[in-house]
């Protein structure tokens, strides 16, 4: 396959904010790919454009010649297009146009795009990642509710099904349900979401906690703790008060263990490796997941794993824009039994391929929402996949 050209334009995220959509045309037709933009950013992540998204628009143009000599064939030629491109454009420009070449390669070779990364990585037993979705929402994802809302980010509930199709309506009735709760133990819900289409709540982190364990789901949470640290004190707002970093250890060792926590994302802030390596010595068999922490970031993850601070990590293809680099933090994760979360930003775009990326890469886990067009569209892909693979 032979990239003849290729374009960019500027689109809408679902918070309305803009964001890049990659054109090219090759000998099998024209593909387009889109990537989406975080709010909560982690520090060590790569910028999503070198300068601006106008300025990455111009640079794509100026080098849509340079593509016209390069065989893109199979996954690992994608490092082709990198050796052009890479070090000229941010990470939002350069996935997008990864993904874009995917869906031409898949296109010509008559492959799905999950089989098409699939032969690169040589994963022979099928499986699919668990569904990890956010029912109600705080921190920097959601707007305050009569001057309140929860500290932590996301209440995510995780069905033990490995069916998408099955957790996909576990997740669906479990949030029509929570909506009802909200209604009854929150005098100022008024049904409204957030970013990432989660309920939008005056009620603490705790509160919110209480409402969740009825649904008999797995639990879990992503703390987002570098959103609301400074100057070496964790500082909440519902109710205010400052937690010290042992307070901080102390109060969320309990919210694991009176809540039955599965999963918890981003408990201390994105330096403290220590502190997650005290809570995964305390919980060996609950997952303590970086994010901010290791941002799909080669050093960082293999930092974490000699520090025994995380045993599974979120894989978000913009943090750093390659996916050659994604495989090698994926083989990384895998060799040391770190386990994967694939995951959406809060301002996405109509884009499915994520479920393809999860299933090539043989993800254990897929955290993309549970409503909205922007997260069902990427569910229903999965669904997709799983349909056609159990014919």
């Amino acid at each position: 396959m032979i990239i003849k050209s290729v374009d960019a334009k500027k689109i809408k995220d679902s918070r309305q904010d803009e964001t890049i959509s990659v054109n090219i045309k090759t000998d099998v037709g024209a593909f387009s790919a889109s990537a989406p933009n975080g709010k909560s950013k982690g520090k060590y992540e790569k910028k999503p454009y070198k300068k601006s998204i106008d300025k990455d628009i111009e640079t794509i143009k100026k080098f849509k010649e340079y593509f016209s000599e390069e065989h893109i064939d199979k996954f690992e030629d994608l490092r082709r297009i990198e050796d052009i491109i890479k070090s000229e454009v941010g990470a939002n420009t350069l996935v997008a146009l990864e993904f874009a070449a995917l869906k031409a390669m898949a296109k010509e070779q008559k492959k799905e795009i999950w089989e098409l990364i699939r032969d690169s990585t040589k994963i022979k037993k099928q499986k699919f990642p668990r569904l990890v979705g956010n029912s109600i929402g705080g921190g920097l994802h959601s707007q305050e509710v009569n001057k309140k809302k929860p500290d932590f980010q996301e209440f995510l509930l995780i069905p033990k099904s490995h069916s998408p199709f099955e957790a996909y309506e576990k997740n669906k009735n479990a949030k029509e349900d929570l909506q009802i709760l909200l209604k009854q133990k929150d005098e100022f819900f008024k049904s409204e979401k957030n970013d990432e289409n989660a309920w939008r709540s005056s009620l603490n982190d705790k509160e919110v906690l209480e409402i969740l364990i009825t649904q008999k789901i797995p639990i879990g949470l992503d703390v987002a703790a570098s959103s609301f640290y400074g100057r070496k004190k964790y500082r909440y707002n519902n109710p205010k008060l400052d937690r010290t970093i042992d307070e901080q250890r102390v109060y969320l060792s309990n919210i694991i263990k009176n809540f039955g926590i599965f999963y918890i994302e981003d408990p201390f802030e994105e330096n403290d490796f220590e502190s997650f390596s005290e809570l995964l010595k305390k919980f060996p068999d609950r997952l303590i997941v970086g994010d901010d922490l290791t941002v799909t970031n080669k050093k960082r993850l293999e930092k974490a794993i000699e520090m025994k601070s995380i045993n599974a990590m979120i894989i978000k293809p913009n943090q750093n824009g390659s996916l050659i680099e994604l495989k090698e933090v994926c083989e990384i994760a895998k060799k040391n039994n770190i386990k994967t979360v694939f995951s959406h930003r809060s301002g996405e775009t109509n884009e499915s391929i994520l479920a393809d990326l999860a299933v090539g890469f043989g993800a254990d886990f897929i955290k993309c929402g549970i409503t909205g067009k922007e997260r069902e569209v990427k569910i229903k892909r999965l669904i997709e996949i799983e349909k056609s693979l159990t014919k």
